[in-house]
């Protein structure tokens, strides 16, 4: 298959360890040959509307099986999928499989805007069992954090599947059931392993901009090429929408952010002060440890509701310097163009809607969503049994779906999962290395 070129830190890494310490489910007793048989197999990709010629030819035989069944399923191969793989190897579970809906293991970062760099320092960018290889105050890039998880799923030897895409989940018997396509998976126990930000959200009204006004939702947005010459109108102030608008300023765009503000963290957050002694504090300490379920402050915290998370990087005096302008909420449309609350009618040539995302769990017909939506669980673990999440806004903690928080959620989803495999019939025997 070819090796993977990776930015100059991943391609420094050395020292992996030989097939009998990684905490994967192969058979160190096999030979080289055997192993790499093994990790193709669970590699399958299959883009949207690509031939089937395009597989390789035991990838193809493995894709007419009618039925996968399975001890557990982890649906996401992103930070939170692999999160949970690690640690179900950890425990000794073999009969498990990650589905990624993308091509490869990253792609849902390497397909967002080109000049992304992460919001948290690389000390804080690592999963378990493996820190990211790059100085800590650095700040990766986005390509360099999905090649980080693709070497990651390499390095442990993770059976990712790519290219399946789940779209629908359901009980079947004690079991549950699992499509993509013409493909089936029967599974005891089942991780929906993602972020509730999978589809993204912009107004009702959005139809009825001009049609020569460009639209794009920030999802959408890799580069200042894709839009018209003329004023871009960046609608949602948060740190996506502020980096968006400095890079187009930069462009030579006239820009215009529209929605409140949402504050942002000190100035001196990014100093080496900052990094040094508040950045831990801030993630390691608020985030992680005081912002919790267990807390009475994190309880009143989640209580509230989602909030958008304050300006990291580019902040409201770095826009201000540059010419962006700010102004009120969006809140409808005039003569073709974006309206204010104050009633003024914006003449622009582009909209960027950094407007969020829906949860985009429709495929999940389990009866364990609330009145708004949101999955009723206990730290990851659903009103079903066998159904588990991880990597929620506010799972368990604020770090929840934060890169360096994830691996306490799926520790413990791993654990429960352990627990009710070893009570299951026969599971003593099969899995005596979980029990």
């Amino acid at each position: 298959m070819g090796e993977i070129p990776h930015p100059t830190h991943l391609r420094k890494m050395q020292g992996f360890p030989d097939a009998g310490t990684r905490p994967g489910s192969v058979d160190p007793t096999l030979d080289s040959n055997r192993r790499m048989w093994m990790r193709n197999d669970h590699s399958v990709v299959v883009e949207e509307g690509q031939a089937l010629e395009a597989l390789e030819p035991r990838a193809r035989r493995r894709s007419r099986v009618e039925t996968e069944e399975l001890d557990v399923l982890v649906i996401g191969g992103g930070q939170a999928g692999l999160s949970v793989g690690y640690h179900l190897a950890q425990c000794g579970v073999e009969r498990f499989l990650i589905l990624d809906a993308n091509a490869r293991v990253g792609d849902a970062w390497r397909q967002r805007w080109d000049s992304l760099r992460l919001f948290s320092p690389a000390r804080f960018n690592g999963l378990d069992g493996m820190p990211f290889p790059a100085p800590p105050r650095s700040m990766p890039t986005k390509d360099e954090f999905a090649d980080y998880l693709e070497a990651y799923a390499r390095h442990f030897e993770l059976p990712v599947w790519n290219g399946v895409r789940v779209d629908g989940v359901s009980r079947s018997g004690e079991r549950y059931l699992v499509t993509s396509g013409t493909k089936r998976f029967l599974a005891r126990e089942v991780v929906v392993a993602m972020a509730d930000y999978q589809k993204p959200k912009t107004p009702a009204f959005a139809g009825e901009l001009d049609p020569s006004i460009v639209q794009l939702h920030s999802s959408a947005y890799k580069r200042p090429a894709q839009l018209r010459p003329g004023t871009v109108l960046l609608v949602g102030a948060g740190n996506s929408g502020a980096e968006i608008a400095m890079e187009l300023r930069q462009a030579g765009h006239p820009v215009v952010v529209a929605g409140p503000s949402v504050g942002s963290v000190p100035g001196w957050f990014q100093s080496a002060f900052g990094q040094v002694v508040f950045a831990p504090l801030l993630f390691r300490g608020i985030f992680h440890r005081l912002l919790t379920e267990s807390t009475p402050v994190g309880r009143k915290v989640k209580a509230k509701g989602h909030r958008p998370t304050p300006l990291i990087r580019t902040l409201p005096k770095h826009l201000a310097a540059a010419g962006v302008e700010r102004v009120g909420r969006v809140c409808g449309v005039r003569d073709g163009r974006p309206m204010l609350e104050d009633g003024r009618a914006l003449d622009v040539q582009n909209v960027i809607w950094s407007t969020g995302f829906h949860a985009g769990f429709s495929w999940l017909r389990v009866p364990v969503f609330d009145e708004r939506g949101n999955p009723r669980q206990k730290r990851g673990v659903s009103e079903s049994p066998g159904l588990y999440f991880v990597g929620l806004t506010f799972l368990y903690a604020m770090s929840s779906s934060m890169i360096h928080g994830i691996g306490r959620d799926a520790q413990y989803v791993a654990e429960r999962i352990v627990e009710r495999l070893a009570s299951a019939p026969g599971g003593s025997e099969t899995r005596s290395a979980a029990a």
